[in-house]
């Protein structure tokens, strides 16, 4: 029998059984599909809630609030009485990033950046732009909500994040090499693919020993090579550059840590890079 959503997000989140997690793996071990589901949910897991709360976000209008609560109330009281546990904790699941997509809605980023911290079920999902605003704006505000909570007790899966980072490779085309920050202090904590203006876009995670997480995120670029520049952008440090064909942004507060030098580190390859031995395609660029 082939697992449902349900099933498949609680094993994700690793809590089934040993019982209830045996025919799941034996589905997965058939199917290619199912075992790339997993992936994507493991490799989004996110603290919806705390990211949620830690936001200075705009209020809820009072009729999108009542609605959400309306409809997290009906969905606590079908757990109650119909739902298997496994379902309960698919509906909680969704009421948390229900609750996040509204506030990330009021504040306006999902107009623009398809996919957010935690999203499942597809890879990215693509909304209409009210007016293109340039990719690393949209990013920045992306990055800004996340606070060090929002990561800090996620514990990286290495096997689900090669499978993401393949994925990036051969689906998206971008031939990335995702570095290993460790050396500066950075230690890797999940990489999301989204989409921005319908192009694929990636964002790698990082959290310094203190301060804010640290962002480096990929979209294709076919103009010329550009040096690295810094600027600030709503409070956040950025520091972007092309090359070969991809351009590069890396996103955090200005004290989370020294980020032109780990830009620099970057372009000139001398970090390694994290999943080396997928990228049999074509040789990786820094």
């Amino acid at each position: 029998m082939k697992p449902d959503d349900s099933q498949l997000i609680a094993y994700a989140d690793g809590e089934l059984s040993a019982r209830e997690a045996a025919p799941v793996e034996r589905a997965l071990a058939q199917s290619a599909d199912l075992r790339e589901s997993v992936a994507l949910l493991q490799a989004s897991r996110l603290p919806y809630r705390e990211a949620f709360a830690a936001q200075k976000l705009p209020p809820l209008p009072d009729e999108l609030r009542r609605r959400i609560e309306s409809m997290a109330q009906a969905a606590g009281q079908q757990a109650s009485s119909d739902f298997a546990p496994q379902e309960q904790r698919s509906a909680r699941r969704i009421w948390l990033a229900a609750a996040f997509v509204a506030g990330a809605f009021c504040a306006g980023l999902i107009q623009h950046l398809g996919g957010w911290p935690g999203a499942w079920g597809e890879r990215a999902v693509s909304t209409a732009a009210v007016q293109t605003r340039p990719w690393i704006s949209v990013a920045v505000d992306y990055q800004r909500m996340y606070t060090r909570e929002t990561v800090a007790h996620v514990v990286p899966d290495g096997a689900a994040a090669a499978r993401t980072v393949d994925a990036i490779r051969k689906v998206d085309g971008i031939h990335l090499r995702m570095p290993d920050l460790q050396a500066a202090g950075l230690s890797f904590r999940t990489v999301e693919r989204l989409r921005y203006n319908g192009k694929p876009l990636v964002q790698m995670v990082y959290l310094p020993e203190h301060g804010m997480p640290v962002a480096l995120c990929v979209m294709k670029d076919s103009r010329p090579d550009e040096s690295i520049a810094q600027r600030e952008m709503d409070g956040m440090k950025v520091v972007s550059w092309r090359q070969n064909e991809l351009s590069y942004a890396l996103i955090g507060k200005p004290d989370s840590a020294d980020l032109p030098a780990i830009a620099r580190e970057i372009s000139n390859g001398n970090v390694d890079d994290m999943f080396s031995a997928l990228a049999t395609d074509r040789p990786a660029v820094g």
